[in-house]
């Protein structure tokens, strides 16, 4: 069987690292990916060239396509694949509305009477956004309605009457049209640990992944801005050190519930459905979906798998998909970034990475925004480099390793050394013991 994936980043090297022992694998991407030119036949090209896509995987009579980004998604790259007879893991254009378009997503929430969702408010003027600020007494989270790789979010704080900043970015998302759209969304802040989870879909079945707790400030001590993720980790019993099992089984139902809306009001969803949670004081509350495998999540779970990848994604275009099984096992992922990032001066420099010593420690590296030369030679770009992951028996053993493995990678870079370690879990733990009390 042929499978071609589509992506270029960590996501997508991990994505084919599951699935080269089971298929003849070929990959569509931007950058020359070092972790995927080893394992698949590739072709480099913009992945949002949905044509040009569609053109490599026919010429090469491509039985199933996987798509790891989300842009190509909103594209509507599934429909023309689709089209010209090659099936995918990953939902059509109207399905992935889940994620490119916000304000579907809390529309599906109040339609189907779907629970865990948040008081939320869309603007397309900023004469109503002042007024309802003027009047909101709660914390706000301010994020365009469309795409932003999860970097267009902004948190602002108390006392909004008398706080300017809210308003400002509002009118900053609206005027610059941030994510594709000239419209805002607007959410109360909740208050809580945020995790994720992450589950199969074939359209009607849903089978969920271990549960994921991802890092999303720079720097140590969750201080920075947000990006699109400095790392995360996950446990061998599938849930987090502060998440029970009955949160994990009610945000399993919430998104069960929601692969049923959509299709009803779209088409069936078919691919990998991420779930952002908060775990409140009244249980888990959705922040947003994504149409498309967690990076770094993706990290965590997929080198666990039990299940053979292929055939879960024959299943889930075969529409049959049953229970995924994966090993009991910690893990802890790492993202090195060009040191400064996300503002970084370090774009386009050279890193040299040790895999023979990374993986002799029983760590993993999965390459992410970075380009290999034709000497060999491994480039930075300015966004995130590669994802260091350890595997073990507990998450403290699973930091251990990845941390050890960190240091085999060299140039001016950075990474989170806190991820993963007791003293910030317990931190996790502690704030969810505070607000269940």
């Amino acid at each position: 069987m042929k499978v071609l994936v589509v992506g270029t980043g960590a996501r997508e090297n991990a994505i084919c690292e599951s699935l080269k022992d089971d298929c003849e694998l070929y990959s569509y991407m931007s950058n020359k990916n070092p972790g995927i030119v080893k394992i698949a036949k590739f072709k480099q090209g913009d992945e949002g060239d949905i044509q040009s896509v569609t053109k490599y995987a026919t010429d090469n009579k491509i039985d199933i396509a996987v798509i790891g980004p989300e842009a190509p998604l909103g594209k509507g790259i599934v429909d023309e694949l689709e089209k010209n007879g090659i099936k995918c893991v990953g939902p059509n254009i109207e399905a992935a509305k889940i994620e490119t378009d916000k304000s579907f997503m809390r529309n599906l929430f109040e339609k189907y009477d779907i629970e865990g969702s948040l008081i939320y408010k869309v603007f397309d003027n900023f004469e109503d956004i002042e007024n309802f600020l003027n009047n909101f007494d709660k914390d706000a989270v301010i994020k365009p309605v469309g795409l932003t790789g999860g970097k267009g979010v902004k948190i602002v704080g108390e006392h909004l009457k008398d706080n300017q900043e809210a308003k400002k970015y509002a009118k900053k998302v609206m005027d610059n049209k941030m994510g594709g759209f000239p419209q805002v969304i607007i959410e109360e802040r909740l208050v809580g640990e945020e995790f994720t989870i992450q589950a199969f879909s074939d359209g009607e079945n849903l089978a969920p992944m271990p549960a994921a707790q991802d890092h999303p400030y720079a720097f140590e001590g969750g201080k920075g801005p947000i990006t699109g993720g400095m790392g995360s980790y996950s446990n061998k019993d599938g849930l987090l050190p502060f998440l029970k099992e009955e949160d994990y089984d009610k945000a399993v139902k919430i998104m069960e519930k929601t692969i049923r809306a959509i299709a009803k009001e779209a088409s069936p969803y078919k691919g990998i459905l991420y779930g952002q949670f908060m775990l409140t004081s009244n249980g888990p509350r959705l922040i947003e979906y994504n149409a498309r495998f967690g990076d770094p999540e993706a990290m965590n779970v997929l080198p666990l798998m039990k299940t053979p990848m292929i055939e879960v994604c024959k299943s889930i275009v075969d529409g049959n998909l049953q229970n995924v099984e994966f090993e009991p096992l910690s893990s802890v992922c790492k993202y090195i970034v060009p040191d400064g990032y996300p503002e970084t001066k370090y774009a386009n420099e050279e890193i040299v990475v040790d895999e023979e010593k990374i993986e002799s420690i029983g760590a993993k590296v999965f390459y992410a925004a970075v380009n290999q030369k034709e000497d060999g030679k491994i480039y930075t770009s300015s966004s995130r480099a590669l994802g260091i992951v350890g595997i073990a028996d507990s998450i403290d053993e699973s930091e251990s390793i990845a941390e050890k493995a960190c240091e085999y990678v060299k140039g001016n870079l950075y990474h989170r050394k806190d991820i993963g370690t007791e003293e910030l879990i317990q931190q996790r733990i502690d704030h969810m013991k505070e607000i269940r009390e």
